[in-house]
């Protein structure tokens, strides 16, 4: 007989789809709509031998899965055993997000970004179901969608390049573990991006953000408004990392983008910022910035909300770098040296980063 069959999450013995409760007596466990369970399918193939095929925590997939099966054989044809005819994309989502090494990665947080805003059009899916068109229906969707800090600016190619590589990263994995037999973002193409951006924040602006900054992000800003370091870098970083004897922030390959380590010299007040927020003798593995004593996830609504009370407009984190970086310039160092400290490997992208103002340039023709 071909049935559905469901686990107990408790005693963890197998039953009837249909089961109320366990059938063993001595656990009785009440099988309601409760998180941990897992169901397959049981049925006999062609050749009269017994199949029990897992399927997961979805009760729909199990039921389709086991109409392919019945279908199938009425058919006189071999059964496949397909992931993606049983799997949809929020499991296979699940699965990423527990894995070790996907927690361990540095871009973790932006990986759960991506998912929120890919679950709604993807999640109920069958794998068999998301094609490469449907992949450019949801591409077209969002870059018809405000970004969030106006409904006049959409979101931009690149956000959404973000997205799609998440997407396209879960799948290669799960084509690995078994779990996926394509990926459907095949042949699709990036976006072309023009991201490129010259806006630097004024010393005039700058104190005006920093005053409407709250507690907990005054030291983040003022962090990378002298330092260029990435948000990530900021976010992440360890009383290891802070030589306050030194006066640098020692980055290893792994804490950076580029995968090179770097020293970024401190500033005085910097260090004396440092020195104020230290809690006694910290261990190297403590995070500096914190809020409410927790790590501090994403800053994005907080510092949007500076930005808009100091009313500065078109500005985001990352164009501290950038104001880093061309201050450095207009303070006479060397492009090495300034290279070496913001961690850009080619002169090509390191010149996005410097924009020249016009009062320079109305210096040449002084002089």
């Amino acid at each position: 007989m071909s049935q559905i069959q469901v686990k107990c999450p408790k005693c963890g013995k197998w039953q009837s789809g249909k089961a109320r409760t366990c059938i063993d007596t001595a656990c009785n466990f009440v099988l309601g709509k409760r998180s941990g369970r897992e169901y397959r399918i049981d049925y006999r193939n062609l050749n009269g031998e017994r199949v029990r095929e897992k399927i997961g925590p979805n009760r729909e997939a199990a039921e389709q899965r086991l109409r392919e099966v019945l279908s199938t054989m009425a058919e006189g044809r071999c059964i496949k055993k397909s992931p993606d005819a049983r799997t949809r994309f929020k499991t296979l989502a699940e699965w990423y997000l527990n894995l070790a090494e996907v927690k361990a990665k540095r871009s973790y947080d932006r990986d759960n970004w991506s998912l929120r805003l890919l679950l709604p059009f993807f999640g109920e899916r069958l794998l068999k179901d998301i094609t490469p068109g449907i992949v450019e229906a949801y591409r077209q969707m969002r870059l018809a969608t405000p970004s969030g800090r106006s409904p006049k600016n959409l979101t931009k190619p690149a956000t959404v390049n973000r997205e799609i590589a998440c997407f396209k990263t879960i799948f290669n994995k799960a084509m690995k573990e078994g779990k996926a037999e394509r990926n459907p973002c095949q042949g699709v193409k990036m976006l072309k991006e023009n991201n490129e951006r010259d806006r630097v924040l004024t010393l005039e602006e700058y104190h005006r953000l920093l005053t409407e900054c709250p507690a907990h992000l005054k030291s983040v800003v003022r962090l990378a408004y002298y330092t260029g370091m990435r948000q990530g870098e900021i976010l992440h970083l360890t009383w290891g990392q802070v030589d306050l004897k030194e006066g640098f922030i020692k980055l290893r390959p792994e804490d950076t983008k580029t995968s090179e380590g770097r020293c970024v010299p401190l500033r005085g007040d910097l260090l004396e910022m440092f020195k104020a927020i230290r809690p006694g003798l910290p261990l190297p593995q403590v995070q500096v910035f914190t809020y409410a004593g927790r790590t501090m996830g994403s800053i994005r609504r907080a510092f949007e909300s500076a930005v808009k009370k100091a009313g500065i407009e078109d500005f985001t984190f990352h164009d501290l770098r950038h104001t880093a970086i061309n201050n450095w310039r207009l303070q006479g160092h060397d492009y090495f040296r300034i290279m070496s400290a913001s961690g850009h490997k080619t002169m090509h992208v390191f010149k996005r980063y410097n924009t020249v103002s016009p009062e320079e340039l109305r210096k040449l023709a002084a002089e």
